[in-house]
């Protein structure tokens, strides 16, 4: 009998009974179902834990086949798994199950008489009340500077961070090795010890789906990204010679005459990693705690051309259209930004303009001779200026 006619006569045996066992002794001889094929977790059963094994076992004779799917998500997929050489038992290839899905499994066996046997079985796995997801950067299929840092934003406090770092797969083409950092408990960074090279294709699997980030609280998303590293571009602030020297691939393009922070509201040192390219935004003293004393900002501008954002705090290297031209190169007048000469509503004529034009998300901005302390590494993607041993003790996995 083939396949698809046991497997029609069993659901014809079991279709009214519910019991799951579908034992053919009628046509086969004596002995039940239960008896020859033993399937954990048992049929009917509720919320299994995913850490629960899914056996499929004979205590004698063979299996012949056996077939589990999965319904998740709306979807359904076969459940990949071996018979060992024996022939008494079989066993998945992943040994976690997942969570909030339905298992079926259809095993067909001969017991130890040469009498065949069929066993169908459904169960279901835990549905968490609490999810967490990780909000990534960069965007997928995105073409990137060499100074890009992968970047996870958790919604909710990892406390089970080496389970969730071991879920993240970052790998690259040419290889190279790469670490996880962890900032506090909702964010996890990664990077190699060196800038990438050109070229690099990098691909992040997050397979966080039904791991435990925290007590009764799991992950969700099971998907793969992956962005291209382009040419490598590093711009050099001197904050005390007013001037920024723009390299591509180690040669200089150019040197712009720049101003940046003056007085008490100085740019800070370091490295920094363009992370936002906006061609007009508003900028306004009072949401980064430039205020006058009747509260409002001490700046308020509606319409700042060529807005590139270096640092989560709000360090911009911008367009600046309402300075005098003669400041740019030669003092610093800037709340802590880095400014280039522009004109209102932009133009690529502007040395703001032919930056910004040849700029990426991943460019890396460093600025140096400034009289502030250095950016610190979780002040957006401004982890390149942690050394690698340092950096690779904030690893769950190798710290």
């Amino acid at each position: 009998m083939t396949w698809v006619g046991l497997a029609a006569l069993l659901a014809a045996l079991t279709g009214c009974s519910g019991s799951g066992t579908g034992s053919l002794d009628a046509m086969f001889g004596k002995g039940t179902a239960e008896d020859a094929i033993r399937i954990s977790p048992g049929h009917g059963e509720r919320s299994v834990s995913a850490d629960q094994k899914l056996e499929v076992e004979v205590p004698a004779g063979r299996l012949e086949s056996v077939k589990v799917v999965k319904f998740q998500d709306a979807q359904d997929s076969a459940v990949p798994g071996e018979i060992s050489e024996d022939g008494l038992s079989w066993e998945p290839k992943d040994q976690r199950l997942a969570l909030a899905a339905k298992y079926t499994v259809d095993a067909v066996a001969l017991d130890g008489h040469g009498r065949r046997h069929a066993r169908h079985v459904t169960f279901t796995t835990y549905v968490p009340d609490e999810r967490f997801v990780a909000y990534v950067k960069p965007e997928n299929r995105s073409t990137v500077g060499t100074g890009m840092i992968v970047s996870l934003e958790f919604n909710r406090e990892i406390e089970n961070r080496e389970a969730v770092e071991r879920a993240v797969r970052v790998t690259a083409d040419p290889p190279v090795k790469i670490a996880g950092h962890w900032f506090g408990k909702t964010r996890l960074d990664f990077r190699p010890e060196d800038y990438w090279q050109p070229d690099t294709r990098v691909t992040v699997d997050l397979g966080l789906r039904d791991v435990e980030g925290a007590e009764g609280v799991f992950g969700l998303q099971q998907k793969q990204f992956g962005f291209t590293v382009g040419r490598s571009q590093v711009s050099r602030v001197d904050a005390a010679e007013h001037t920024m020297e723009v390299r591509r691939d180690g040669k200089l393009l150019s040197t712009l005459p720049i101003t940046a922070g003056g007085g008490k509201n100085t740019t800070y040192n370091g490295k920094m990693v363009i992370s936002q390219m906006l061609d007009v935004t508003r900028m306004n003293g009072a949401t980064v705690g430039f205020t006058d004393s009747d509260g409002k900002g001490e700046y308020d501008i509606p319409d700042v051309p060529h807005a590139i954002r270096l640092t989560t705090s709000g360090t911009f290297l911008h367009g600046n259209y309402w300075t005098p031209a003669a400041t740019f190169g030669n003092e610093n007048v800037s709340h802590g930004c880095v400014g280039l000469r522009d004109i209102k509503g932009g133009s690529s004529d502007t040395p703001a303009g032919w930056f910004f034009d040849r700029s990426l998300i991943g460019d890396v901005v460093e600025v140096v001779n400034s009289k502030d302390e250095k950016v610190d590494p979780d002040n957006g993607l401004s982890g390149w200026n942690m050394d690698w041993k340092k950096w690779k003790a904030g690893s769950a996995l190798h710290g």
